[in-house]
Protein backbone atom coordinates (compact mmCIF):
# COMPACT_ATOMS: atom_id res chain seq x y z
CA UNK A 1 0.00 0.00 0.00
CA UNK A 2 1.12 3.46 -1.09
CA UNK A 3 1.84 6.00 1.45
CA UNK A 4 0.72 5.95 5.44
CA UNK A 5 -2.65 4.09 4.81
CA UNK A 6 -4.67 6.67 7.08
CA UNK A 7 -6.94 7.11 4.17
CA UNK A 8 -7.70 3.58 4.25
CA UNK A 9 -7.92 3.24 8.38
CA UNK A 10 -10.24 6.17 8.22
CA UNK A 11 -12.80 5.34 5.75
CA UNK A 12 -16.17 3.15 6.98
CA UNK A 13 -16.27 -0.10 5.94
CA UNK A 14 -20.07 0.50 5.21
CA UNK A 15 -18.70 2.77 2.61
CA UNK A 16 -16.61 -0.05 0.54
CA UNK A 17 -20.01 -2.08 0.66
CA UNK A 18 -22.47 0.03 -2.14
CA UNK A 19 -22.67 3.51 -3.51
CA UNK A 20 -25.79 4.62 -1.41
CA UNK A 21 -24.48 7.33 1.15
CA UNK A 22 -22.58 5.94 4.40
CA UNK A 23 -24.93 7.41 6.61
CA UNK A 24 -28.04 5.63 5.51
CA UNK A 25 -26.09 2.27 5.49
CA UNK A 26 -24.83 2.86 9.52
CA UNK A 27 -28.71 3.92 10.07
CA UNK A 28 -29.96 1.05 8.23
CA UNK A 29 -27.62 -1.94 9.63
CA UNK A 30 -28.08 -0.51 13.84
CA UNK A 31 -32.04 -0.02 12.91
CA UNK A 32 -31.85 -3.73 12.14
CA UNK A 33 -29.80 -4.97 15.09
CA UNK A 34 -32.54 -2.98 17.27
CA UNK A 35 -35.29 -4.84 15.30
CA UNK A 36 -33.38 -8.53 15.56
CA UNK A 37 -33.45 -7.96 19.09
CA UNK A 38 -37.05 -6.67 19.65
CA UNK A 39 -38.36 -10.02 17.22
CA UNK A 40 -36.24 -12.06 19.84
CA UNK A 41 -38.22 -10.51 22.32
CA UNK A 42 -41.46 -11.04 20.61
CA UNK A 43 -42.20 -7.84 19.79
CA UNK A 44 -43.95 -7.85 15.87
CA UNK A 45 -41.58 -6.18 13.89
CA UNK A 46 -41.04 -5.42 9.65
CA UNK A 47 -37.78 -5.28 8.48
CA UNK A 48 -36.73 -3.30 5.54
CA UNK A 49 -34.23 -4.15 2.99
CA UNK A 50 -30.75 -1.51 2.40
CA UNK A 51 -32.76 -0.46 -0.53
CA UNK A 52 -36.34 -0.51 1.05
CA UNK A 53 -34.94 1.28 3.80
CA UNK A 54 -33.30 4.15 1.61
CA UNK A 55 -36.51 4.25 -0.29
CA UNK A 56 -38.42 4.91 1.97
CA UNK A 57 -36.01 7.29 4.48
CA UNK A 58 -33.51 8.28 1.37
CA UNK A 59 -29.52 8.66 1.85
CA UNK A 60 -29.73 11.21 4.84
CA UNK A 61 -32.41 9.73 7.41
CA UNK A 62 -33.38 12.39 10.22
CA UNK A 63 -34.42 10.70 13.69
CA UNK A 64 -37.60 11.47 13.48
CA UNK A 65 -38.11 9.14 10.78
CA UNK A 66 -36.22 6.73 12.40
CA UNK A 67 -37.80 6.55 15.50
CA UNK A 68 -40.85 3.19 16.12
CA UNK A 69 -43.15 1.90 18.42
CA UNK A 70 -43.77 -2.02 18.19
CA UNK A 71 -46.08 -3.88 19.98
CA UNK A 72 -45.30 -7.43 21.92
CA UNK A 73 -46.93 -10.21 19.69
CA UNK A 74 -48.06 -11.97 22.41
CA UNK A 75 -49.89 -8.83 24.31
CA UNK A 76 -50.56 -5.96 21.64
CA UNK A 77 -50.76 -3.71 24.75
CA UNK A 78 -46.97 -4.00 25.18
CA UNK A 79 -45.31 -1.56 23.44
CA UNK A 80 -41.96 -0.73 22.76
CA UNK A 81 -40.49 2.87 21.29
CA UNK A 82 -37.08 3.13 19.53
CA UNK A 83 -35.55 6.64 19.55
CA UNK A 84 -32.89 7.89 17.81
CA UNK A 85 -30.52 10.97 19.29
CA UNK A 86 -29.45 12.98 16.74
CA UNK A 87 -25.27 13.37 17.09
CA UNK A 88 -25.22 15.92 19.73
CA UNK A 89 -24.67 16.00 23.19
CA UNK A 90 -27.40 14.36 24.88
CA UNK A 91 -28.58 16.67 27.53
CA UNK A 92 -31.59 16.88 29.31
CA UNK A 93 -33.86 19.09 27.01
CA UNK A 94 -33.78 16.57 24.46
CA UNK A 95 -34.95 14.10 27.48
CA UNK A 96 -37.51 16.48 28.26
CA UNK A 97 -38.54 16.30 24.32
CA UNK A 98 -38.81 12.52 24.05
CA UNK A 99 -40.93 12.51 26.79
CA UNK A 100 -42.97 14.59 25.26
CA UNK A 101 -43.36 12.16 22.29
CA UNK A 102 -45.26 9.97 24.66
CA UNK A 103 -48.66 10.43 24.99
CA UNK A 104 -50.45 9.83 28.00
CA UNK A 105 -52.45 7.08 26.12
CA UNK A 106 -49.61 5.41 24.44
CA UNK A 107 -48.96 2.81 27.49
CA UNK A 108 -45.20 1.97 27.04
CA UNK A 109 -43.30 -0.76 28.57
CA UNK A 110 -39.74 0.69 27.64
CA UNK A 111 -37.86 2.82 25.56
CA UNK A 112 -34.86 1.96 23.87
CA UNK A 113 -32.72 5.12 22.90
CA UNK A 114 -29.70 5.23 20.16
CA UNK A 115 -27.19 8.26 20.96
CA UNK A 116 -24.57 9.16 18.90
CA UNK A 117 -22.23 11.29 21.31
CA UNK A 118 -21.95 11.02 25.74
CA UNK A 119 -24.74 12.24 27.67
CA UNK A 120 -24.83 14.49 30.60
CA UNK A 121 -25.11 13.51 33.98
CA UNK A 122 -28.46 15.49 34.10
CA UNK A 123 -29.71 13.40 31.19
CA UNK A 124 -28.75 10.19 32.93
CA UNK A 125 -30.80 11.85 35.92
CA UNK A 126 -33.77 12.51 34.11
CA UNK A 127 -34.28 9.17 32.84
CA UNK A 128 -35.19 8.21 36.51
CA UNK A 129 -38.64 10.04 35.97
CA UNK A 130 -39.43 7.58 33.28
CA UNK A 131 -42.21 4.87 34.61
CA UNK A 132 -40.74 2.29 32.25
CA UNK A 133 -36.89 0.81 31.45
CA UNK A 134 -35.02 3.21 29.36
CA UNK A 135 -32.25 1.13 27.44
CA UNK A 136 -29.71 3.23 26.06
CA UNK A 137 -27.11 1.81 22.86
CA UNK A 138 -24.08 3.91 21.71
CA UNK A 139 -23.97 4.23 17.62
CA UNK A 140 -20.51 5.39 17.48
CA UNK A 141 -19.15 6.99 14.31
CA UNK A 142 -18.48 4.61 11.24
CA UNK A 143 -18.22 1.72 13.88
CA UNK A 144 -19.21 -1.27 12.03
CA UNK A 145 -18.45 -3.42 14.40
CA UNK A 146 -21.41 -2.63 16.93
CA UNK A 147 -24.33 -2.69 14.06
CA UNK A 148 -22.68 -5.65 11.71
CA UNK A 149 -24.27 -8.57 10.57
Amino acid sequence: MEGDGSNALGKCLSGLVDDGSTESHRYYLSRRTVLEMLRDRGYAVIELSLQEFRNILGQTPDFDSLRLSVAHKSDPSERMLVVFYGPGMVKVGGIRLIAGLITSKESLSGLILIVQNHMKNQAWKALDHFSFKVEIFQLHPCDDRFFSN
